[in-house]
């Protein structure tokens, strides 16, 4: 599939969330390729009169493309809960357990959506998988710990690479590093999950794990597929 029709696809299915907003909703929107288009065409339903109660997002980058088209973005802190969160996601299995954090925001979205009643991914088909493979693990580890970490992971057999930026390590938001999990497919997604929320020196992961509640997946014959935890 070609960038021009996988960023159609990403359309539809954006399209179609921004539907779903309501006025008077605290909600999230996350980061990413997809989510770019759900914000536009979250955009145009605020000047055709969309009013929201507030908005949190996951990255600078969502936060600038909102405030853009005029919307007031607040910090997670001052909410109490979102009631929709809207997100992209790297790769969904069948049971829609997902890998989130190609784009490094992994703490923050995971964050944002724990504190939702409700969370919904936007994804072409491209991304949806029987078992969460074909995508790199991130995990976001603090610089003090990190090489003790990536050794460890290397032990396990989990074939750690530093995600980097140019010639230097990739640098979270929140000043740390990212370890990117190459072992494919990921093994026990629940107990990997496990182990490394007991890591210490761990800050997040990208599994994201009985959080989804709805997938909208855009087909390449053009429908909108939606899938139900």
């Amino acid at each position: 599939m070609d960038k021009q029709a996988q960023d159609l696809l990403k359309k539809q299915a954006a399209q179609k969330a921004a539907a779903m907003v309501e006025d008077g909703m605290v909600l999230g929107v996350g980061t990413g390729s997809t989510v770019a288009f759900f914000i536009d065409a979250l955009g145009k339903r605020k000047e055709a009169g969309l009013k929201l109660k507030a908005l949190v997002t996951t990255s600078n980058r969502s936060k600038k493309q909102l405030e853009g088209w005029g919307f007031t973005v607040s910090d997670l802190s001052a909410i109490d809960q979102a009631d929709l969160t809207v997100d992209g996601a790297d790769r969904v299995d069948d049971q829609l357990d997902g890998i989130k954090g190609g784009g490094g925001a992994l703490t923050l979205e995971k964050n944002v959506a724990i504190n939702s009643k409700k969370n919904v991914w936007i994804v072409d088909e491209s991304k949806m998988v029987h078992h969460l493979s074909g995508f790199p693990l991130p995990v976001e580890v603090l610089p003090i710990s990190c090489e003790q970490n990536f050794r460890r992971f290397a032990q396990e057999g989990l074939k750690p690479q530093w995600r980097m930026a140019g010639e230097k390590r990739y640098v979270t938001h929140y000043g740390n590093y990212i370890i990117d999990l190459a072992a494919d497919p990921i093994p026990a997604p629940h107990g990997l999950a496990d182990y490394l929320d007991h890591t210490v020196g761990v800050v997040e992961h990208g599994l994201f794990l009985d959080i989804c509640d709805e997938v909208l997946v855009a087909r390449g014959d053009g429908t909108i597929e939606q899938r139900h935890r």
